[in-house]
């Protein structure tokens, strides 16, 4: 699509359909703004980088780490029939792509995956938040979202709105087509088959017997403490936009503490060889960066002079800073002391640093529950298209899913708890011995009954 402010095209969108449409517009004005501020600040552009602030990549380097622990040896797969043979071929291409589109996801508050018909079949396409526009929304799920195609020919702007609509079992998909010669404005509406790249698309159909809107629709599970009425998601770095701010300042003010304690040699220009050619001096060995000519005069007297220049850096004060700063943003993104900051380096007693994996873990399996949702609901949408195309034989379908247990289970804890269970004699010792220690139920059993056999660990 086009690059152009969300807001902006938002506000067009609605007061194109307020026009023949009652919407409820799920999403508020509010709520489109901080689409776009959370854009921005994962591309780099936040409002307060400048020549003096840059950016220290903290909001993509919390999504990034956000979406490989959730995405981390993920297992899944569809099977059941010769249709789900189809879909499987179809939905392990999204498994190769689902750790980067979950990162777009995390960053920006959503992310839809949304199955289309070719001319060979079913292909998906990643929508990110700023790509779509939630229009209404029940207790779980989106109801009514419009999509935008855009394109530029010559001087024209080229907009396809798609707008789908789910009510009373019924799927309405309405296109409409516009051409502005303006960026961020819809312009003049058109009939969508006068446009030669959308010539074969009905500009409306409706389909019954439908349970949902056939997409994945991946919400972060965070609240929007900016809007609390919102229905979607925030960006799993949302919470932190204060800090990392911040944090972009003290960034450039530690490069700027090594730049400007580089060190120097001030040499007067009476000893440096003068060129005509060039109207300028000559630098022993051709050194320009380290020495700098400067002229010291004592009354009319010219001195020749060497002062080497090389202060103290105040590395370690400006760290320790740091430091604090990234645990700070770290619990605000719900991230474990020692995944930003230095792991080495903490203030933290031994039971807030186990406090904070846990919280990582809880927030980690929230994502995973919610991704996965989201690619049930992607898996309906290709059987509902395989079905109204007739693209592969009818039959049924399951998925499975085996996410690794390691991230989201805390295994001390875990361990402990088998302790207790142990004692309590809810769990025999032989088990124990077996789960934790990897012993068979043979030699399990006896050890238990040697003298060390009483011992767990």
């Amino acid at each position: 699509m086009i690059d152009m402010r969300y807001t902006k095209m938002y506000q067009a969108l609605q007061k194109v359909l307020g026009k023949d449409e009652q919407i409820d517009y799920v999403m508020s004005n509010k709520t489109a703004l901080m689409i776009e501020m959370w854009s921005k600040l994962y591309e780099e552009k936040a409002p307060w980088l400048d020549k003096i602030t840059e950016s220290a990549g903290i909001p993509a380097a919390v999504a990034a780490e956000t979406a490989r622990l959730t995405t981390l040896e993920l297992q899944s797969e569809v099977t059941g029939s010769a249709k789900a043979t189809y879909i499987q071929s179809v939905y392990k291409n999204v498994l190769t792509k689902l750790r980067e589109q979950t990162e777009y996801g995390l960053a920006k508050g959503g992310l839809i995956l949304k199955p289309y018909v070719t001319s060979t079949g079913i292909s998906v396409q990643y929508i990110q938040a700023d790509g779509f526009f939630p229009l209404e929304y029940d207790s779980e799920r989106i109801t009514r979202c419009a999509f935008l195609e855009q394109f530029r020919r010559n001087e024209g702007i080229y907009t396809r709105v798609e707008v789908h609509t789910f009510r009373n079992n019924e799927l309405n998909i309405r296109n409409r087509a516009f051409i502005s010669r303006v960026d961020g404005m819809l312009g003049t509406e058109v009939s969508v088959n006068s446009v030669q790249r959308w010539s074969e698309l009905a500009p409306e159909i409706t389909f019954s017997g439908v349970q949902k809107l056939p997409f994945g629709y991946f919400k972060v599970p965070l609240g929007n403490n900016q809007d609390s009425k919102s229905s979607l998601g925030a960006s799993t770095y949302s919470r932190a936009i204060g800090r990392i701010k911040e944090a972009d300042k003290r960034y450039s003010q530690i490069n700027w503490e090594y730049d400007s304690k580089e060190s120097a040699v001030h040499i007067a220009q009476s000893l440096l060889r003068y060129r005509k050619d060039t109207d300028s001096f000559e630098y022993p060995g051709g050194k320009d960066r380290l020495y700098r000519s400067v002229e010291y005069n004592t009354g009319a007297t010219d001195k020749p002079f060497i002062d080497t220049y090389s202060p103290d850096i105040r590395d370690t004060s400006f760290y320790n800073g740091w430091n604090h700063l990234m645990r700070q943003i770290e619990f605000e993104c719900n991230l474990a002391y020692g995944t930003l900051s230095d792991p080495n380096n903490t203030d933290k007693t031994a039971e807030e640093i186990r406090a904070s994996k846990q919280r990582s873990y809880s927030y980690i399996s929230d994502c995973q529950e919610a991704l996965q949702t989201a690619l049930e609901d992607l898996i309906d949408a290709i059987a509902f298209w395989c079905d109204i195309y007739n693209i592969c034989p009818h039959g049924r379908y399951e998925v499975s899913f085996v996410w690794d247990d390691s991230i989201v289970v805390d295994t001390e804890a875990e361990r402990a708890t088998d302790r207790a269970d142990v004692s309590m004699g809810v769990m025999q010792l032989w088990e124990y011995r077996m789960k934790w220690y990897g012993e068979d139920e043979e030699t399990a059993k006896r050890m238990v009954q040697s003298p060390e056999g009483d011992i767990i660990e």
